[in-house]
């Protein structure tokens, strides 16, 4: 069961369109989702998030239909986990845990692996006040220190201590990253960017013909892959990233830092859009927010891949509806030549991963984006570019019609 607030921050259609990514997390994490709650308040109840007549109504469908987890939309307090747990009496989950839960899945390398268990000990740290309530009743008073304080000092104290190893070793990992990042050499450096699920490493596999895990779930792609392609004459490094997502638990981008610096070295972005989301400009708003905050890589040169074309689909709307047009009733060619006819010449391309739709296109731009990087840096290395005509290869006087072998 889902359960998600209309407040004065986002209206019943957004609340919406967060559940409907929610169930999206849910069914990645293996859950299948049943029903949905939302109530309209000014803002969340202190002790159980939602109202108490809005509880009653959970519980009572909980009961009937035999729940097994009720996931909120927002981040719950350790108090009212502990009371809707205590009302409801089944698993409570909010969206910072599920995507904890979904990334510890997810995490094959050595350095998800211990970038996931550092955000789980950081979310877990501060709800430890309540974990021992049971053991809280002998505390207070001088030489009456009970065993319930000293347990939850002895937790913070082993969480601590572990988060701090987790830090060292991820700073061991970041410098090992960059050593390799420079070992590269001066190959220009590109990184696909995006929402999560927008299918950045499906054409990651086109373009560097290589088998990056890729699936039609919410962070497929944890672990930072680069792969070396060539276009034509010129080599350049991809690098496949994790995906962005709204809501993104803070612990979680910081843990994850030492994995966002392939972004933050890249020298050409492509943010990658899944155009047939109804909510894409959001999400690459949410994009670029995280990039100018947690990357700095806002004034990057960048391409914008709009990919999916082959899953759009928009509803005309009939000669006698009046009401206003939305943008499912506008058709591709025509939503092209809206905003994204503003981006400039060479910056902007429509495609289909899957079905390797204007891939060709999507290529050539990239040769040129990174042409250009590559002869500002080497700006001797124009040879490389020169197209030669065979006929001025051939020896004046060989007495032959065919090229020398030589």
């Amino acid at each position: 069961m889902l359960v998600g607030l209309i407040t004065q921050r986002q209206n019943e259609a957004k609340v919406a369109e967060y559940l409907d990514e929610l169930e999206f997390l849910a069914d990645t994490a293996g859950a299948t989702v049943v029903k949905r709650f939302t109530q309209k308040v000014e803002n969340p109840n202190s002790r159980t998030f939602v109202g108490q007549g809005k509880l009653a109504e959970i519980r009572e469908y909980v009961e009937k239909n035999d729940i097994g987890m009720v996931i909120f939309d927002d981040d719950l307090s350790t108090k009212q986990i502990a009371n809707i747990e205590k009302e409801l009496q089944v698993k409570i989950l909010d969206r910072s845990s599920l995507i904890l839960d979904i990334f510890a899945k997810r995490a094959q390398t050595a350095t998800a692996k211990t970038q996931v268990e550092l955000a789980q000990y950081q979310y877990l740290l501060p709800r430890l006040t309540r974990m021992w309530t049971h053991l809280e009743r002998q505390r207070g008073g001088i030489g009456m220190r009970g065993p319930g304080e000293t347990q939850i000092e002895t937790d913070r104290r082993i969480i601590l201590r572990r988060i701090s190893l987790l830090k060292e070793e991820l700073r061991n990992i970041d410098r090992q990253k960059t050593l390799q990042r420079k070992n590269r050499g001066k190959l220009t450096r590109v990184a696909l960017v995006g929402y999560t699920n927008v299918g950045k490493s499906t054409l990651m596999n086109l373009l560097s013909k290589s088998d990056v895990f890729a699936e039609n779930k919410l962070f497929a792609t944890l672990d930072t892959t680069v792969r070396k392609v060539i276009i034509d004459n010129l080599p350049f490094l991809l690098t496949d990233t994790v995906g962005f997502i709204r809501k993104l638990p803070t612990h979680l981008v910081e843990s994850f830092r030492s994995t966002l610096d392939e972004v933050r070295d890249a020298d050409l972005l492509v943010h990658v859009v899944d155009i047939s989301h109804p909510q894409f400009e959001e999400q690459i708003e949410v994009v670029n927010k995280t990039l100018a905050e947690v990357c700095g890589s806002a004034d990057k040169p960048m391409i914008m891949v709009f990919n999916k074309i082959d899953a759009y689909n928009h509803v005309p709307k009939d000669a006698d509806d009046l009401t206003p047009r939305t943008r499912e009733n506008i058709p591709l060619d025509e939503l092209k030549a809206t905003w994204m006819n503003r981006l400039s010449p060479g910056n902007c391309v429509f495609v289909s991963a899957k079905k390797g739709t204007n891939i060709d296109e999507l290529k050539t731009m990239l040769y040129e984006k990174a042409k250009e990087i590559h002869m500002e840096r080497f700006p001797y290395n124009d040879f490389l570019f020169q197209k030669y005509d065979e006929e001025t290869l051939l020896p004046e006087d060989s007495g032959s019609d065919t090229p020398d072998n030589n």
